[in-house]
């Protein structure tokens, strides 16, 4: 049985345009692996099994759309060891469908080559290329276009879920973005993106990326109180970061914020 982490993510920014003519939103985003994961394992088996998480759709359905580009039966059983919360910003299942895939084509006779494995993944969620790649990337398009970025990695993570928080439907996020008329001014904040991304050399700068525009949340004011020299949601949330230079008041503001939710003291990481 093979077995790999599946990293958690940030969307360290999130810059969203008006709908496009495929019905879907034009997005930049800096997308920034994390040290929290879940494990998944793949192996050989006469039928197709998920075991471990019973809410599982991603991972089967990668493992499917895998046996039908090769041509083969989907024969494996698949095993999630699930960590990372579910529905909360972070790509947890995103994740585990790229890890499944990427586990999952080394067992065949004829693998597909990287772009072919790239590309499949991409038709399963915006975010299940980036789980592919190493390293922090800036996502344009529908997110899946995905570019390298060289930015700062020595920093402490602080994530909140708050406990108080009720998760709307990513496609409701987007029709409330929709209906305040969020996409105007896309093409100036994503200059703004461009401008703070280029001028990226030490983690404080970071601060200057555009805050998340599809939504806010006033446990962000919590973390810059508490040192933090940026905070945001990630992705349409609701799980909320705070960027530290130090551990220590790091992990004096993760200790302050465990009665608002759940919380991990993390890092950045370049590979699963």
């Amino acid at each position: 049985m093979n077995r790999a982490p599946a990293t958690a993510k940030l969307n360290l920014a999130l810059v969203v345009g008006p709908l496009r003519d495929d019905g879907r939103h034009e997005v930049v985003t800096v997308l920034q692996r994390i040290d929290v994961v879940d494990r998944v394992a793949i192996e050989r088996a006469e039928t197709l099994q998920v075991d471990g998480f019973a809410d599982d759709t991603l991972v089967r359905a990668a493992l499917t759309t895998l046996a039908e580009a090769a041509g083969v039966e989907p024969r494996w059983k698949a095993r999630i060891w699930k960590h990372v919360p579910v529905a909360a910003g972070l790509g947890g299942g995103s994740s585990d469908a790229a890890t499944a895939l990427r586990l999952a084509n080394e067992t065949l006779e004829q693998p597909l080559p990287p772009k072919g494995l790239r590309d499949l993944s991409a038709t399963l969620g915006a975010d299940v290329p980036f789980f592919l790649t190493a390293g922090p990337q800036l996502g344009t398009g529908t997110g899946t276009e995905l570019a390298p970025l060289e930015l700062p990695q020595d920093y402490w993570i602080v994530l909140l879920l708050p406990s108080d928080a009720r998760k709307s439907s990513t496609a409701d996020v987007y029709e409330d973005f929709d209906r305040r008329d969020g996409g105007a001014g896309f093409e100036q904040r994503r200059a703004d993106l461009d401008r703070a991304l280029a001028a990226a050399r030490r983690p404080r700068d970071l601060a200057a990326l555009p805050p998340n525009d599809l939504a806010s949340s006033p446990h962000s004011e919590k973390l810059l109180q508490l040192g933090a020299f940026r905070a945001d949601l990630s992705g349409a949330g609701p799980t909320v970061y705070g960027l530290f230079l130090h551990r220590g008041p790091a992990l004096a503001a993760e200790r302050e914020l465990r009665p608002h939710g759940r919380t991990w003291l993390t890092v950045p990481t370049w590979y699963g």
